[in-house]
């Protein structure tokens, strides 16, 4: 699902700013109550003007990014400063390093690509992006540029590459595609393409 297919953003898409509204709803009525070649006149100016608030110009697109990633640090660090004043722990992904212990020798079999429920990643093998991101793949400071910038590479309509996965039992451990999970999971998507590798225990 993209951008385009997701309800809230379409809204927030289609949102009329200043007197376009009003300026619409005057070419739409002028163009039903006349039925000649000035009511089809009216009816392409009225389908433009829909179209220029419809689709962002791209630097509209950048505000966007920049707001929908500071919203989601600042309900991180909301987060955390909550759960400290209830003497919590931040809600990290686990870690599970496929380089040492019963990861590193067990039995893998690739299965491929699948659609995966995001909620069921819950690790990653690198301790660095479980700082970067917590358990809901909201963002650090830290992640801004490259998250952006997919954020509005999404929302222009390129596709998001398959993840990395290991699947262990019903979950899922990241191995790569953070930033990835975190842009679809702001997007609306319940789901998200992986490229699965079972290990046994």
């Amino acid at each position: 699902m993209g951008l385009l297919g997701h309800p809230g953003r379409l809204r927030a898409r289609l949102r009329l700013r200043g007197r376009r509204g009003w300026v619409l709803a005057a070419l739409v009525a002028g163009a039903v109550a006349l039925h000649n070649a000035l009511g089809v006149l009216l009816a392409i100016m009225a389908l433009l003007v829909f179209l220029d608030a419809a689709i962002p110009v791209p630097g509209e697109l950048w505000s966007l990014a920049e707001e929908r990633f500071a919203r989601l640090v600042r309900k991180r660090e909301t987060s955390d400063r909550l759960r400290r004043l209830r003497r919590i722990g931040p809600e990290r992904l686990d870690v599970l390093d496929d380089s040492a212990g019963w990861p590193a020798t067990a039995p893998r079999r690739a299965l491929g690509v699948e659609s995966i429920a995001i909620e069921s990643i819950t690790a990653t093998v690198e301790h660095a992006k479980a700082a970067a991101f917590d358990r809901r793949f909201r963002p650090d400071r830290t992640c801004s540029g490259r998250w952006q910038r997919m954020w509005v590479a999404h929302a222009q309509g390129e596709p998001l590459p398959p993840i990395s996965v290991y699947r262990v039992g019903d979950g899922h451990v990241l191995r790569d595609g953070h930033h990835r999970v975190s842009v679809a999971r702001d997007h609306g998507w319940s789901t998200i393409e992986a490229d699965v590798v079972e290990l046994r225990r």
